[in-house]
């Protein structure tokens, strides 16, 4: 009875030395309990805005706790990324990240103040929104073969509009140029709606725009739509070969955001939030507002989602670097 007393008492004692790491662990049922806030380093109205409300309102509902969007935007969306970079690791601040704030502006800037890779943990992609590439209907070209074609006979004659150096819509046509290896002259704009008109104005002579921007001038004929930048033809446009499929072998440029935290966030909280996000991109509300903008979503897991912001970044300092492009 002695020696079993003991046996019983040093388990008791093992067990109670093994419980503080156990318990060290915020429980996943105490999280949330308070208001969570969704950073958006950029102005309200944008993709990554419309995202960022739209999965925001899911949040809210299966969370229990308000979710609020709070733009934060300058710097073409450092600013907001920086503040997030130094909150609380505590799942109660977030931030709506996109392909320009992860994976361009670590090049494109050069000095910002956190290490991009090493200040966020990627939680869930939330959406992503090709451009298209139009050009004006003056323009002999009618497939991006025959674009080519035109821009390797006149090197540096034909002209390209943006909405700004560093764009995610400069370095779609920066990649463009890198892959076919073309010199077509690049036209920064102060925003996508200035170069828009005059490439209906025929001042430029091709852009590649935010699909849903471009959208109503293709439909009305005032624009030509030459190719799509995903790895998929849109429904929007399902006439329209990608850019691969159109002969620029490799390519692949999308306008996507994702959910990301401070490092240091637990493990518990961030699963259970890629678990919530990928769960309200499945519900019709969110996927028939997606339809109409010609957004994506697609599924991926929380690895998965870290890779291929990894994989982005490699892509997009390539193209930076062999752009020239330097922030404005």
């Amino acid at each position: 009875m002695n020696r079993r007393a003991l046996a019983l008492a040093t388990a008791a004692a093992l067990a109670a030395l093994c419980a503080p790491a156990a318990w060290s662990q915020p429980a996943p049922a105490a999280w949330p309990a308070k208001p969570i806030r969704l950073v958006v380093p950029f102005p309200p109205g944008g993709a990554a805005d419309l995202f960022a409300r739209l999965i925001g309102a899911e949040l809210a509902q299966s969370l229990g706790q308000p979710v609020i969007v709070d733009n934060r935007p300058g710097a073409g969306g450092n600013i907001g990324a920086r503040e997030v970079s130094a909150a609380a690791p505590d799942g109660y601040t977030m931030l709506l990240g996109t392909v320009g704030t992860h994976a361009i502006n670590p090049t494109l800037y050069g000095n910002l103040p956190y290490d991009t890779r090493k200040a966020f943990t990627p939680v869930a992609m939330v959406g992503s929104v090709p451009n298209v590439l139009v050009v004006n209907p003056s323009l002999p070209a009618k497939s991006v073969a025959e674009l080519t074609a035109i821009a390797k006979s006149k090197p540096g004659k034909l002209s390209m509009g943006s909405s700004g150096n560093g764009s995610s819509i400069h370095l779609s046509g920066e990649l463009y140029k890198h892959l076919a290896q073309v010199s077509i002259l690049h036209v920064p704009y102060r925003g996508g709606a200035a170069a828009l008109t005059d490439l209906i104005g025929g001042q430029i002579d091709l852009m590649f725009d935010n699909l849903p921007t471009s959208l109503p001038h293709i439909a009305k004929g005032s624009l030509r739509a030459l190719a799509v930048t995903g790895t998929r033809r849109s429904p929007s446009l399902p006439d329209v070969p990608t850019m691969a499929e159109a002969g620029v072998r490799g390519y692949e440029s999308t306008a996507w955001s994702g959910l990301f935290v401070p490092t240091g966030v637990p493990a518990a909280v961030t699963q259970r939030l890629h678990d919530e996000v990928e769960k309200a991109l499945r519900t019709d509300k969110v996927k028939a507002r997606y339809r109409d903008l010609g957004a994506d979503a697609p599924e991926m897991t929380q690895p998965a989602f870290d890779a291929f912001v990894r994989k982005e970044y490699d892509k997009w300092a390539e193209v930076v670097r062999a752009s020239g492009a330097k922030a404005e």
